[in-house]
C-alpha cells in the first residue's frame, strides 16, 4: 500500500523559513512526479510546485506565487522537499504532497495527509 509521510509543518513569522519533506513508501511502480499543493481556509486546493521526470531530465514548476521564495527538490526517487522562504501570511495553508505513479494503462494519484503551515504577521 502506497503511503506518503509529510514532515516540516509549523507556525513561522512572516519572512521566516520552514522545509517541508515527503517519503513515499510501499509504491513498486515509477514514480512520475512528486509535488506540492495547498489548501487554505476556504479554498481550493492548488499546486505550489512539482518535479516531473521529462525525457531529457527532471521538469520543475512553480505557482507564480511562490516563484523565487520556495524551492523543491528530490534526493532520492521517493523523497521530495519543499524549502520556503520569505513565508508570508497569505502562504498560511495545509501543505499536501501528491504523487503520480506510472503504470502501463494510466497514472495513479496518491495523495499525502497534510501538513498545517501557519505564517504570522
Amino acid at each position: 500500500q502506497v503511503q506518503l509521510v509529510e514532515s516540516g509543518g509549523g507556525s513561522v513569522q512572516a519572512g521566516g523559513s520552514l522545509k517541508l519533506s515527503c517519503s513515499a513508501s510501499g509504491s513498486d511502480f515509477p514514480i512520475n512526479s512528486m509535488g506540492w499543493y495547498r489548501q487554505g481556509p476556504g479554498s481550493q486546493r492548488t499546486l505550489v510546485a512539482h518535479i516531473t521526470n521529462g525525457g531529457d531530465g527532471e521538469i520543475i514548476k512553480y505557482a507564480d506565487s511562490v516563484r523565487g521564495r520556495f524551492t523543491i527538490s528530490r534526493d532520492s526517487a521517493k523523497t521530495v522537499y519543499l524549502e520556503m522562504n520569505a513565508l508570508r501570511p497569505e502562504d498560511t495553508a495545509v501543505y499536501v504532497c501528491r504523487m503520480v505513479e506510472s503504470h502501463p494503462i494510466q497514472d495513479y494519484v496518491y495523495w499525502g495527509q497534510g501538513t498545517q503551515v501557519t505564517v504570522s504577521s
